[in-house]
């Protein structure tokens, strides 16, 4: 006579009758809902704002929901800033921010974590050092080499700081310690050299933590606006996050109605790209953490 086995929770059936459980998840449901509606109730004003006029977006006691749905915002909008040329320099800089936060630190972490090299702990313990320096310290200082490089005004001024990330370093390294080393001692014993065990085994292996960080340099390239405010001097390079904050946010001969549509155009890419792979990132994460 077998019964249907149930998996057990962290708090049974019985201790949620209790009324100090019930109190407890009442609390609990509630600080969940104040925290739904602080994060969506900007992103709704910015919904529900683009489709007002202007007479409504000022109207007082103000409204939350418009009363006549203005389509016409997004047509001024889009005449107004050049939102295609925008787009494509920032999937240029994600592209080669993408690379370079991949292979340098991939091939970093790959030497940590399966090449005897002098004084390994040592290095490693230094890279986890940087990471409580604070970036703001660091800002000038890459802005002066980048200058006296002449980089200053190219993607190379965001391409090269990309590949230095010690956080990338770390959460591969943490990946490739799990990785069995005599998949690669086999390897190297039929001639294949270390760049081949890189790119032949341990990358393809290490697809989740990749894709996880894949995603991290699309969401840091597409809301950075502060270091390219101070790189680039052209107009015509500026990504996503610079023209929203100079041509949108700071503009004057805007209203607050065709603003908004322009920011709901811009908000749409980064949502959709997070619920696409929002899988990849908590499974590449959880990956990662079990691996070191």
């Amino acid at each position: 006579m077998s019964k249907s086995v149930r998996e057990r929770s962290i708090v049974s059936s019985f201790d949620l009758n209790k009324i100090p459980v019930k109190i407890g998840y009442g609390f609990m449901v509630l600080a969940l809902l104040a925290i739904a509606v602080a994060m969506l109730y900007p992103f709704g004003m910015t919904v529900f704002g683009s489709l007002k006029t202007r007479e409504e977006i000022f109207v007082f006691p103000p409204t939350y929901f418009p009363h006549h749905l203005a389509w016409h915002n997004y047509s001024e909008g889009f005449a107004y800033v050049n939102i295609a040329r925008a787009f494509g320099n920032t999937l240029i800089l994600y592209a080669g921010n993408a690379a370079s936060a991949l292979l340098i630190p991939g091939l970093a972490a790959f030497s940590l974590a399966h090449m005897k090299i002098p004084y390994r702990k040592i290095v490693t313990m230094f890279f986890m050092s940087t990471l409580m320096i604070p970036s703001a310290t660091y800002l000038i200082p890459n802005f002066l080499n980048l200058k006296s490089l002449g980089l200053l005004d190219s993607y190379w001024a965001f391409w090269l700081p990309a590949g230095a990330s010690a956080f990338n370093i770390l959460l591969l390294k943490s990946f490739f310690d799990g990785i069995n080393k005599e998949l690669f001692e086999a390897a190297r014993i039929d001639g294949a050299s270390e760049l081949r065990c890189f790119f032949n085994i341990a990358a393809p292996l290490s697809l989740p933590v990749i894709s996880t960080l894949l995603i991290f340099a699309f969401t840091a390239t597409w809301n950075d606006w502060y270091w390219p405010s101070l790189v680039l001097s052209a107009k015509e390079k500026y990504p996503i996050s610079s023209l929203v904050y100079y041509d949108i946010v700071t503009a004057q001969k805007l209203t607050w109605n065709v603003k908004f549509s322009v920011l709901t155009a811009i908000m749409i890419p980064p949502l959709i790209f997070f619920l696409i792979f929002q899988k990849n990132i908590m499974h590449g994460l959880n990956i990662a953490g079990v691996k070191g």
